[in-house]
């Protein structure tokens, strides 16, 4: 089984989006949460001001 370390997100990290539907695009960390599911969501803010939201798990800290 393959395993790997992930950093903890944190407001104002850059990031990259590695899966889900906005995956390829990148941006800064912004509103981490806790949905009632238990899964981390995030949203990301891309430099030209776009703002979208994904899951912590698609996501890897640059």
């Amino acid at each position: 089984m393959k395993t790997t370390k992930t950093l903890p997100l944190k407001d104002g990290d850059s990031c990259k989006v590695i899966g889900g539907t906005h995956a390829g695009k990148s941006g800064k960390v912004r509103d981490i949460n806790l949905s009632k599911s238990g899964h981390i969501t995030i949203t990301v803010v891309q430099e030209s001001g776009i703002l979208f939201k994904t899951l912590g798990k698609n996501v890897v800290v640059q």
